[in-house]
């Protein structure tokens, strides 16, 4: 090849420069921490109509987007950095979101429809007892341990078997999917 050359045009180019450097990361990490502690205070001590007030609105969007974030972090790391492409991080969000759905149930109690204390579609279902998987769903700290532990464990066992026999590629991607469609069925 005429005129080739060991220089490649992309050592020419310079490297990018971090997005945030030294004091003004800290100054912004600062700044954000400031918010998240002072946001709620003004919130609680602020009357509906204020400027200063968050809507429930506002704050369910802001879960919404919040949950969808980590998502795609979860993603962008299984599929971004590893390059293995997971059908199944629906299965393990749901199984979070389940164990907080019990909790939120639970802590609705006597102010439900039917004012028992069993959540009200078990009432509505003609259950007299809460299942067994619903036994540590009582208290917050239980409730955030089953919502590491329970996909967590999950995954664990997955993966373990998974990786264990060296599925690669596509066979990978369906195999997750059909893990995410499984426990829909068991659902």
């Amino acid at each position: 090849m005429a005129g080739s050359s060991s220089h490649s045009v992309l050592a020419d180019l310079p490297q990018p420069a971090p997005l945030l450097a030294g004091r003004a990361r800290m100054a912004w990490l600062a700044a954000l921490v400031f918010l998240c502690a002072v946001v709620p205070v003004l919130n609680l001590a602020t009357p509906a109509g204020s400027v200063f007030h968050i809507s429930d609105f506002m704050v369910a969007l802001v879960g919404k987007i919040m949950c969808y974030a980590i998502c795609a972090l979860a993603m962008d790391l299984i599929w971004g950095y590893t390059g293995i492409l997971s059908l199944g991080h629906g299965l393990f969000f749901a199984l979070g979101g389940y164990a907080m759905g019990m909790y939120l149930m639970r802590e609705i109690g006597l102010d439900g429809n039917y004012k028992s204390a069993l959540p009200d579609f078990m009432v509505f279902l003609d259950w007299k007892t809460l299942p067994w998987h619903w036994a540590l769903s009582h208290s917050l700290l239980a409730a955030l341990l089953l919502i590491v532990l329970v996909p967590g464990l999950v995954a664990l066992v997955f993966g373990y078997f998974a990786f264990r026999s060296r599925i690669k590629g596509v066979y990978f991607s369906i195999i997750t999917q059909a893990l995410t469609f499984a426990a829909m069925l068991l659902f």
